[in-house]
């Protein structure tokens, strides 16, 4: 099969062969028994399995992918991938099919729009470094990859997603807590996002538990909650309980601010950023009643 997909050493692949070879493999239900089976294969036989899925996942007529086509119609193969990254030897495998079949966006859209996209933040927590890493980066990939899809998604689903992120926000394991802060300061910047930048930045909660992580023990973890504890002071438009957060630890802030890294001298930008906050915060008011 991987010969007739991608050719021999010296030959294109012959494209008649290959669309009976797609057409079977969509007829008799073997992509799907490929996937459902991975771990009865052995390893070289794992990679020539994800070889031809990604293979055949790519392929075009005109316009049209079939195999895109073939599994939003029997999207049981996506949910199979995810709960891939539970076995440990087949997850690495899963994960690199899974981010292929994210690249197309009515894919992506099944995983998101599914009660299986939370399990994403039990998988992200495994013990396993190899495989939390992974799932992480097919985590982030899903929510970043197609802006206007993930907006929608963001706003319809916000309460029960920002609810379990908070949760990674607090993780026990250094590596999930970092690159989620750095992920959450990436969504709220992006513009695709800003009604759900708006609606974070309004919330004291999410102040309080970003300050909290401006004060970690690790200076990458500090660093990374300052990217988004500026959106929270850059606002022009806060909200009362934030600014009245922000007025209560005015000067703790300021004094905080002031010596807050001190040691990146050769960041600009970054020090550039330290002072407009400094400033935005000591030029904070109580407003009239």
């Amino acid at each position: 099969m991987k010969e007739i997909l991608c050719g021999a050493s010296d030959k294109e692949p012959p494209t008649e062969a290959v669309a009976q070879l797609a057409q079977e493999l969509y007829n008799t239900g073997l992509l799907v028994t490929l996937i459902a089976d991975l771990q009865l294969i052995d390893f070289e036989g794992k990679k020539d399995v994800t070889h031809i899925f990604n293979n055949i996942l790519r392929r075009q007529i005109g316009t049209r992918s079939p195999t895109v086509e073939y599994i939003s119609a029997h999207p049981h193969v996506l949910f199979m991938l995810l709960k891939g990254y539970e076995a440990p030897q087949i997850a690495l495998r899963c994960g690199i099919m899974l981010r292929e079949c994210i690249r197309h966006e009515p894919l992506a859209k099944i995983i998101l729009f599914s009660n299986q996209f939370r399990d994403f933040f039990k998988y992200v927590e495994l013990s396993t470094f190899d495989i939390a890493s992974d799932a992480f980066a097919t985590f982030k990939d899903l929510l970043t990859r197609h802006k206007v899809l993930v907006a929608d998604f963001l706003e319809q689903n916000y309460d029960t997603i920002f609810e379990d992120y908070e949760k990674l926000l607090q993780s026990e394991n250094y590596v999930t807590k970092r690159q989620s802060l750095k992920l959450l300061g990436e969504l709220i910047l992006d513009r695709h996002n800003f009604a759900v930048m708006t609606k974070y930045i309004s919330r004291p909660e999410n102040l309080k538990l970003v300050m909290n992580l401006l004060r970690d023990k690790s200076p990458n973890i500090q660093f990374e909650a300052f990217h988004v504890f500026k959106v929270f002071v850059a606002s022009p438009h806060k909200t009362q309980p934030i600014v009245e957060i922000l007025l209560k630890n005015q000067p703790k802030l300021i004094e905080f601010l002031s010596s807050f890294q001190k040691e990146r001298t050769d960041d600009e930008q970054f020090t550039d950023e330290k002072n407009y906050l400094i400033k935005q915060i000591r030029d904070l008011k109580k407003t009239a009643p």
